[in-house]
């Protein structure tokens, strides 16, 4: 499992990438990931092209994000696999964020 984050040139869109399992062993870094920018960004990106797995704990490192982020902020997950997309569907977070 590893997640990594890049900040755009302007600083208002944040990607942050999941590679392998999303679960509670990545809940730190994924943290660290968006706490650690003095700048808060205007759009948030969780591109999920890599992981592997999904769980119920990731689900709530999403919302904890979605808080973080804000009313005003855009927070989507994109790459998603079907699996996780349906995961998504099934939690009504297709409801909370952009899926793609």
């Amino acid at each position: 499992m590893s997640v990594a984050s890049e900040v755009s040139l302007d600083g208002k869109e944040l990607t942050i990438a999941i590679k392998g399992r999303f679960d509670f062993g990545s809940h730190q870094a994924f943290r660290d990931a968006y706490e650690r920018f003095y700048k808060v960004p205007q759009t948030y990106i969780v591109d999920l092209k890599e992981a592997t797995y999904l769980d119920s704990s990731a689900l709530g490192m999403l919302l904890l994000l979605r808080d973080h982020a804000g009313n005003a902020a855009d927070v989507r997950v994109i790459n998603s696999n079907s699996d996780v997309r349906k995961i998504l569907a099934i939690s009504n977070f297709d409801k909370l964020f952009a899926i793609s």
